[in-house]
């Protein structure tokens, strides 16, 4: 992946001890630094500019880009909303986190990054979407961010009101508070106050936009912009000029995040993640847009599918001086990897008891340690739907309902078009028993 830069002298010490294996919040005099992860909605690997898009422009992205590695593959642990938040926020596969459906509720004894950093000294904050599931049988209440280690919260908590992107209301904590404006500005400008007021002390901040998921609809004069301009499925309706005015203003409003690290002297103190829960839709609410502009190009499939354009979705890790910059990584990186990651950054221990399934890769983020060799798993048995998934390396074997595994090799073919099980028979045997083995894991 490329090395980056020596350590500075405010996180040499929490770094080491996290690098050598310690836990807990040491770090001595001087702080550990800042984590945030930036999570899009529905945003497809080709939606932006680090990735190809040249229709529209994703300036801050592509800064952010610029100043850090592109992991390039990147990996949902799910191609669903709930299924994919729930993995990455407790580092576990969706067999083992109790939120395998999309109306799966995060159950209360599932350890959360917000629970496992605020140990270490962090204020932890969620702004955006939360997307609860059904509550647990007899219960009558979903589990709520702020019984989840966040300590401020402020956006969705029900992922059908989420559709909404020009709210009159929102979730502050437990009450429902007026508001106005777009959804995606609003939860920006509560990220920016909550970094402004924690500027002096380490934060994890978690922005969970709505952009791209339906509906389809940006400000104005974000899709003013692109009026004309683009393929339209149905013209009347410029679903395409707004579906990129919603990248465009996700990329603004990224923007305004990194300037507030600048303004307050935070960038080299703080680790950023920009990434999607999962790859594009073509479903109906997302009414043409995606299909029509290609926005998991050059990946077959979609959300709600295993194919590479339902889990493979955009990534970025920063942190200038300490993670390479201008690097594009081959490496495999899972979304179940931000836990144990996150926590080797600030320093806190990983109980085993939590049984995390995701790698800390801070060391490959860093460029001291190679990538682990690992095989990954991915199931979505929900819906309709009947696919689960194996990848080692290059290979990914994929077996839809009960079927013929097909092998592919999603290097030289990222389109899933050429089945190798005939002449790897012996790998795609090995990926089904290993895909076997892990499915026998479920929690039930």
């Amino acid at each position: 992946m490329g090395r980056g830069t020596m350590y500075g002298a405010r996180s040499f010490w929490v770094l080491s001890l996290a690098l050598a294996g310690l836990g807990g919040p040491v770090w001595g005099a001087e702080r550990a630094p800042n984590v945030i992860l930036i999570v899009a909605d529905d945003l497809g690997w080709g939606d932006v500019g680090f990735n190809g898009r040249t229709e529209w422009t994703t300036p801050r992205l592509d800064r952010l880009a610029r100043q850090g590695t592109v992991l390039n593959r990147c990996y949902a642990a799910a191609p669903i909303c709930a299924p994919s938040r729930g993995a990455f926020l407790t580092g576990k596969y969706t067999i083992h986190s109790g939120v395998a459906k999309n109306g799966d509720d995060l159950p209360a004894d599932q350890v959360t990054i917000a629970e496992a950093l605020k140990p270490a000294g962090y204020t932890t904050g969620l702004f955006g979407k939360w997307h609860h599931g059904r509550p647990p049988q007899g219960q009558r209440d979903y589990v709520h961010p702020l019984d989840q280690g966040f300590d401020e919260f402020f956006g969705y908590t029900d992922a059908t009101a989420a559709l909404e992107k020009f709210p009159r209301e929102l979730w502050q904590g437990r009450s429902k508070v007026p508001v106005s404006g777009y959804a995606d500005d609003l939860f920006t400008d509560r990220a920016l106050e909550f970094v402004d007021r924690n500027k002096a002390k380490p934060f994890f901040l978690y922005v969970a936009y709505t952009a791209t998921h339906f509906a389809v609809s940006a400000p104005a004069e974000e899709a003013e912009r692109f009026a004309g301009k683009l393929p339209e499925p149905d013209p009347e309706l410029a679903v395409s000029a707004n579906y990129a005015g919603m990248v465009t203003r996700l990329d603004h409003n990224v923007g305004r995040i990194l300037d507030q690290l600048e303004r307050l002297k935070l960038t080299n103190d703080t680790l950023v993640v920009f990434t999607s829960d999962n790859g594009a839709t073509f479903e109906q609410g997302n009414q043409g847009a995606s299909a029509t502009l290609d926005s998991n190009r050059p990946f077959r499939g979609q959300k709600r599918t295993l194919w590479e354009g339902g889990v493979r979705v955009p990534g970025i890790v920063s942190w200038p001086g300490h993670v390479a910059a201008g690097v594009v990584s081959q490496d495999l990186t899972h979304l179940t990897d931000l836990l144990p990651t996150f926590a080797a950054v600030a320093g806190a221990a990983v109980d085993p008891a939590w049984r995390v399934d995701g790698k800390n890769l801070l060391p490959v983020w860093l460029g001291r340690k190679a990538a682990p060799e690992r095989t990954l798993f991915w199931e979505w048995r929900a819906e309709g739907a009947d696919q689960i998934a194996a990848m080692r390396g290059d290979f990914k074997l994929v077996v839809t309902r009960s079927g013929k595994p097909e092998l592919f090799n999603v290097a030289s073919d990222p389109a899933e078009r050429r089945d190798l099980s005939a002449a790897h028979p012996e790998l795609a045997e090995s990926l089904k028993s290993d895909l076997d083995a892990w499915l026998s894991t479920a929690i039930k």
